[in-house]
């Protein structure tokens, strides 16, 4: 299937081909404002499909929203009419197509224009208004709210919200992806007009403060709570907007001549995950928790992890190594250590129910050693 693609370097149009190039048997025809006429003839004449993502949605003169809205599709379907080509065609228009502003009415013009050219010459048409769209790759302070306050904020630079409360609609761009990548192979049943699914209604309000704290959360080292879809979805928006030079930050080692112990992630509700790091025939441990628990995961070395309960004495020995990945649960009153007894670091990885608090430890020595008890 040969596809054409108008708006390509934009932000809806870069995740598109992105997800496009990576299907098999598709050729891809990429057009932006900058094509030359004679290829765009050519893209017209071959495309199975077209994409028409291309618009004018910010200027500084009105009179550039109807030429690049409507003037434009009208070019496309000319040439596609020129060409016989009844390739089904996909538009992508605006929520503000039903108001009354120079933006909306050139987007309502352009509905109306492949419509009728629909009708005409009975091809399949798929418009779709779209709310506010975000996620990676958005131009920052530009037409995007939310990219504008991830960029901003993500930088320590100020936002501005002339009302917290407002609402906006906003789509998720994979979800709109998701759902413009299955429409060539649609079959004859189809409606006109579109919607993605899922949309979120947010305020400025929500919005900003979920921005806030992620970025609260990653200056301490912590994920934040991610409760629902549109959480997640905005937290790795968020993410996308950092800088490169923030994508790197060094953690605090406790060192000493057993090996080291290092805090790698941890979560306001679900604890947090360490590194343990054990030299050759050293033993760290000998202590149990009472509401504290942990599982041990071995992903480079060999050793052993001793387990024994503080009322009956029995232990149970686990031999664990990084060729076969293996978790060991480390319940509440149980006594435990892990020996390394290889030649090389042992490196275990460790997760906690509870983030560490040194003024509540919940962590006692066992007085009676293990080996001595077996």
């Amino acid at each position: 299937m040969k596809i054409l693609v108008t708006g390509a370097k934009g932000f809806i149009g870069k995740n598109l081909i992105t997800r496009l190039r990576e299907e098999k048997d598709i050729t891809l025809y990429e057009c932006d404002k900058d094509i030359d006429k004679s290829a765009l003839e050519e893209y017209c004449r071959e495309a199975d499909f077209l994409y028409h993502l291309a618009g004018i949605n910010r200027t500084d003169n009105e009179d550039e929203f109807m030429s690049g809205n409507y003037g434009f599709t009208l070019d496309l379907l000319e040439i596609l009419e020129k060409y016989n080509n009844k390739c089904p065609i996909m538009l992508s228009s605006s929520i503000q197509a039903t108001y009354t502003n120079a933006y909306g009415k050139s987007k309502k013009a352009a509905e109306d224009l492949v419509l009728n050219y629909s009708l005409k010459n009975n091809i399949k048409v798929f418009i779709y208004r779209l709310p506010n769209v975000f996620g990676k790759w958005c131009k920052a302070n530009y037409n995007s709210v939310v990219a504008t306050f991830c960029h901003n904020i993500a930088r320590n630079l100020p936002i501005t919200i002339d009302d917290p409360k407002k609402l906006i609609r906003l789509v998720y761009i994979d979800d709109l992806v998701d759902e413009l990548i299955r429409l060539p192979e649609l079959s004859e049943e189809h409606k006109a007009f579109n919607e993605i699914q899922p949309i979120y209604s947010k305020s400025l309000e929500e919005i900003s403060q979920l921005l806030y704290s992620f970025k609260e959360a990653r200056s301490k080292g912590y994920i934040p709570d991610i409760p629902d879809d549109f959480t997640r979805k905005l937290y790795s928006t968020f993410l996308s907007y950092l800088s490169e030079d923030d994508l790197s930050h060094k953690l605090k080692m406790h060192c000493d001549d057993r090996g080291s112990f290092t805090e790698f992630l941890k979560t306001y509700k679900n604890g947090q995950i360490s590194i343990n790091v054990i030299k050759p025939k050293i033993l760290k441990g000998n202590h149990y928790h009472n509401t504290k628990v942990e599982k041990f995961l071995v992903v480079s070395g060999s050793g052993v992890i001793r387990l024994k309960h503080i009322i009956s004495g029995q232990v149970r020995e686990f031999y664990v190594s990084s060729d076969t990945m293996e978790v060991i649960e480390i319940p509440i009153g149980y006594s435990h250590n892990i020996e390394n007894l290889g030649k090389q670091d042992l490196v275990v990885v460790i997760w906690c129910n509870e983030v560490f608090n040194k003024d509540n430890l919940d962590t006692y020595i066992d007085i009676i050693k293990m080996r001595e008890n077996k």
